[in-house]
């Protein structure tokens, strides 16, 4: 889709009754990640999209790092969810570091929205064990690089993780295809950006925050106030830590078509 690959999902019926949605995935990640909730959402009647963001993946980048802020990267979300929607509004959700990334979608972007979740992300960079691995990585890839860091470090860690050896696969095809000049500069904007729920608070948009119980990326009582600080609904996923639509798909998704749901009828009935 413009340059960009993307997963989508329809409803068996192929009727798509409702506004659709757009899904975006955090650093080192991709569309995949959402693959266990995107056919469970679409049977509530949208059609549902997961994108690679550029330089992730399937989806190429140039070696120039201005193409990697989080500004640069949400104006690509703005064209890809102008795009999906067609005219009609569409439910916008950032994971991890695709909050980042969306919230300047949401802010500076001119994509039609019909709501907007921030899935086990922030109000500015990360934090806690994540920031010090973020850091350790960041310092190490110039001088390993990315075939390196995979074998010395990563794969070990899936391994010892208890990862099925098909997704210790995926995931090395999936690492060793990112742009590093893009893995550097969207690991800067992991760590260091700023907080932007002050002005997120001013857009009026419909707000979902949703994350595990266990979460290590931003602690669960960082996003919490940030749900407070919003003042939108917000969903404690029983059992996941950092990845609910992997750890916890049918419990991510009931979820997301319920705020979904309720947010089209807000918006249908004013």
């Amino acid at each position: 889709m413009g340059g960009f690959a993307v997963l989508e999902a329809r409803p068996v019926t192929g009727v798509a009754e409702r506004w659709p949605a757009l899904l975006v995935p955090g650093y080192t990640g991709s569309k995949e990640d959402f693959i266990a909730i995107l056919q469970t959402l679409a049977q509530a009647g949208r059609r549902v999209f997961a994108m690679d963001l550029r330089g992730q993946f399937e989806t190429p980048g140039p070696e120039d790092p201005s193409a990697y802020t989080c500004a640069a990267l949400g104006a690509d979300v703005d064209v890809v969810a102008t795009a999906v929607g067609d005219g009609e509004p569409v439910h916008l959700l950032g994971h991890s570091f695709g909050g980042l990334v969306t919230r300047e979608t949401v802010l500076d972007g001119t994509a039609k929205l019909a709501s907007y979740t921030l899935m086990s992300s922030g109000p500015g960079g990360i934090v806690g064990p994540r920031e010090h691995a973020g850091r350790t990585m960041l310092a190490d890839l110039p001088t390993l690089g990315v075939e390196r860091l995979w074998t010395d470090r990563l794969e070990p860690e899936a391994i010892r993780a208890g990862v099925p050896d098909d997704i210790v696969a995926f995931l090395r095809r999936r690492l060793l295809a990112n742009s590093v000049t893009g893995l550097l500069t969207m690991g800067r904007a992991v760590l260091d950006s700023t907080d932007r729920v002050d002005e997120l608070c001013q857009t009026g948009l419909s707000t979902l925050v949703l994350y595990g119980e266990h979460d290590d990326g931003w602690p669960p009582t960082l996003q919490a106030e940030m749900a407070d600080r919003l003042d939108c609904d917000c969903v404690v996923v029983p059992g996941a830590a950092h990845s609910p639509a992997v750890e916890a798909p049918e419990t991510t998704a009931a979820a997301l078509t319920r705020f979904w749901n309720a947010a089209e009828s807000a918006i249908l009935h004013r």
